[in-house]
Parts: structure tokens; C-alpha cells; sequence
């Protein structure tokens, strides 16, 4: 009837107190400094400043491409911050992405509708992209706004320029961009912007020699600018000076590889001296560069058929003048006959002839004839592909060293289209 009463150990219950603070101890001290599983680890956000001196120091170095990057990181990294956005744009526009900066000017001025510099980029950069109305309104906005700010100036100027040089000018077109690359000089007689805005005008004029002087200037401030280079090479072909011309070039492509215009002026200059191996070269590395231009097709086209590779100057013109395919899948729009490419579209004509294909040499002939009807040379040139191809020609035979107009045109520099 009596049960007997088991004595708890004393022990046990020491560690049963034991176990119960070390829980207590875990949740009240260990549990809220440790990382929860599976959350990723935070990491230190660099100041936006950081990326800025980033892209200001890539700049100065002429590393356009990675110094947009490292302005993108700051733009991402501050917002709200207009000045960067500005800053941003005028390296794409220069970098010939003038959507991108169109937009971050844009961007720019939904923070700050009275930005100058904002409008002023923004203006450029449609007049690089061939919108000179809305260019034209957005520059003088700029100017509007700062008028003592000598950028939009030089900027309006280069625009009234190129569209000067693209036909689309009126009779008082380049005076006018005269004038504002004179106000920008007066306002900002130090800066590179200026000193661009007016060599190109000078180029324009024809005054190449002062436009050197400009050009040189710009290129004292920063001298790791590709593009300067080559408007600075542009100059010296028209003085006359190949080897120096030569040179800038070559400054140009090692500055930016990647970039085909250094590679069709080096084309055309070799060319010009007669090393037609070294033309093909650059102008097949143009096309390599940059395979969706059409023009770069119709200058590696007469590199070739100045070599009389009549062959592979057709397979050239046909991409970069009728369009097409090419081999790796990339659509060309052609481009219709024109003041501009007279003379690539009469070697083509004659490079079909001379090759067989009369049916399209007869097709190109009838083009230039109804086109440009009095242009001496293509009307020669037109009737030389029917000769040929009727067996009249006295220049029919391909290793003839009878020289034609043919032989003498289309090897001048000119300003990038």
C-alpha cells in the first residue's frame, strides 16, 4: 500500500537551468546579430561623386565609351541629379548615340525645365541626327535662358554648318553660323567647344589653314578626342599635306579602335597616294568596324575598283548602293541615286560592264542619264558602259592605262555624311 518516493537528482536539475539560460542567452543575444539564412549580404554604396571623378578622369583620357558607363553608375546612383544626366548626353551625342542623349536631356529637364545646358545638348543632338527645325529651337532656348553661356553658341553654329552642308540651308544659313562661332569665341575663347565650332566653319569656307589653328587648339585642351583628330586630318588633305593628314589619322584609331571613320579617311588617303592595298585594308576594316552603314560598302567599292577588282567591287556597290543581305545577316537600305554618290554609281556601272553584266551596266547608264543629265563626267561615263558593253569602247581592255574622267574623281575628303 506504501509507495516508495524517488528523490530527484540534484544534478539534473542543475543542468535542466543550465539548458534553459543558454536558450535564453541564444535568443536574447545571439539570435538578433546573426544574418538571417538565405538574405543576401549587404554591400557599401559608393558615393555618386565617386563615379563622376571616375568619368571625369576616363574623358580626359579620350575613353569615351567607358566613361558613358561610369556616368550611367551615377546617374543610377543619384536620380535627381540633372548636371550628370547633361554631362551624360554630351558624350553620347558626341559618340554618335544621339537618341540616348536626347532622352537624358529630356530626363534633365523634367527635373530642371530652366537647365541651359540641358536644352542645349539637347538641341545638339538633334541637329547631329538631322532634326535641324527642333535643333534650332532648342539652342536658341538654351541661349535664351544663358546668355552669356558661350556652349550653345558653338553648338548652334556647328548645326547651321552641317545643315549648310547637307543642302537644307537657306542663302543666309552659313552667315548666320558664322556669326554664333564668333559669339562663342568672344564668350568662351578657351574652350574646346569653341574652338571645334569654328574650325568647322572655317573647314566649311574652305579657309583650311585657320581651321588647322582651330583644330590644333581644341586638341591642346584634350588631346584624346578621335574625333578632332580626324577633322584635323580632313584640313590637312586639303592643304595638301598628306603625311601629317596621315598622322592624325592614326591618332584617331588608336584613340577609339573601334570606331570606322578613322579607317575611310586612311581608305581615301591611301588611295589618293596610290597604295590601293593599304586603301582595301582600312576600308574593309571600316566595314568590319561597322557593317550596317551603307556608305562604308560604297567606299570599300571603289577602293576595289580602283585596283580593278571589278568582281568584288560589284559585290561591294550592289550591298552598299541597290541593298541587300550581307553575308552575316545584316539589312542594308541601299542608297538612291544622288548628288552625292554620282560617282560611285558610274563605277559601279562601268565595273559591271567591264565584268560582263550589261544588262545592269545598261540599267545604271539609263539612270545616270535621266538623273544627272548634265554632269560632263557621268554623261562620259554612262555612254562608256554602252561602248563597252557593244564592244565600241577603246578603253574596253581591263589593264588599259588610257585615262577617262572615271579614273580621276571621287578620291577627295570630305566631311563625314
Amino acid at each position: 500500500m506504501n509507495k516508495r518516493r524517488h528523490r530527484t537528482n540534484p544534478v539534473t536539475i542543475v543542468l535542466f537551468f543550465l539548458a534553459v539560460g543558454a536558450l535564453i542567452y541564444v535568443n536574447q543575444v545571439i539570435v538578433p546579430s546573426t544574418t538571417p539564412l538565405f538574405i543576401p549580404t549587404a554591400t557599401p554604396t559608393r558615393a555618386p561623386e565617386t563615379y563622376i571623378a571616375d568619368a571625369e578622369s576616363l574623358v580626359s583620357e579620350g575613353k569615351i565609351s567607358q566613361a558613358i558607363t561610369a556616368y550611367k553608375d551615377a546617374v543610377q546612383a543619384d536620380p535627381r541629379n540633372a548636371g550628370v544626366k547633361v554631362s551624360l548626353a554630351e558624350l553620347e551625342a558626341m559618340n554618335g548615340s544621339y537618341a540616348d542623349a536626347i532622352l537624358h536631356t529630356e530626363d534633365a529637364l523634367l527635373l530642371d525645365t530652366n537647365n541651359a545646358m540641358a536644352h542645349a545638348v539637347r538641341g545638339w543632338a538633334l541637329g547631329l541626327s538631322g532634326d535641324y527645325l527642333a535643333s534650332q529651337t532648342a539652342l536658341k532656348q538654351a541661349i535664351e535662358i544663358d546668355p552669356n553661356n558661350p556652349i550653345p553658341y558653338a553648338y548652334l553654329a556647328e548645326v547651321l554648318a552641317r545643315m549648310q552642308q547637307d543642302g537644307k540651308g537657306s542663302m543666309g544659313t552659313l552667315d548666320e553660323a558664322i556669326e554664333y562661332s564668333r559669339k562663342a569665341r568672344d564668350l568662351g575663347p578657351d574652350l574646346l567647344e569653341t574652338h571645334r565650332a569654328r574650325g568647322i566653319i572655317l573647314e566649311l569656307t574652305g579657309e583650311n589653314a585657320d581651321a588647322i589653328q582651330e583644330f590644333e587648339a581644341a586638341i591642346a585642351i584634350n588631346p584624346n578626342i578621335a574625333e578632332l583628330h580626324i577633322m584635323l586630318g580632313r584640313n590637312y588633305v586639303a592643304i595638301g599635306n598628306d603625311p601629317a593628314a596621315e598622322e592624325q589619322y592614326y591618332k584617331a584609331n588608336s584613340l577609339n579602335p573601334s570606331d570606322p571613320w578613322p579607317d575611310v579617311y586612311m581608305s581615301r588617303l591611301y588611295l589618293r597616294t596610290g597604295d590601293y592595298v593599304k586603301a582595301i585594308q582600312f576600308a574593309e576594316q571600316a566595314v568590319e568596324n561597322d557593317p550596317s552603314n551603307s556608305y562604308f560598302y560604297i567606299n570599300l567599292g571603289t577602293m576595289y575598283y580602283k585596283n580593278l577588282m571589278y568582281p568584288d567591287s560589284i559585290k561591294a556597290f550592289r550591298l552598299g548602293l541597290r541593298g541587300g543581305t550581307t553575308e552575316d545577316g545584316v539589312e542594308l537600305p541601299g542608297a538612291a541615286l544622288s548628288g552625292d554618290n554620282v560617282d560611285a554609281y558610274y563605277f559601279y556601272g562601268l565595273a559591271l560592264a567591264r565584268n560582263g553584266e550589261c544588262n545592269e551596266a545598261v540599267e545604271i547608264s539609263q539612270m545616270l542619264q535621266q538623273t544627272v543629265p548634265n554632269d560632263d563626267i557621268a554623261m562620259y561615263n554612262a555612254q562608256e558602259m554602252i561602248n563597252i558593253c557593244t564592244g565600241q569602247s577603246a578603253t574596253e581592255t581591263v589593264a588599259t592605262e588610257t585615262i577617262t574622267p572615271e579614273e580621276n574623281s571621287g578620291v577627295t575628303d570630305t566631311p563625314q555624311p
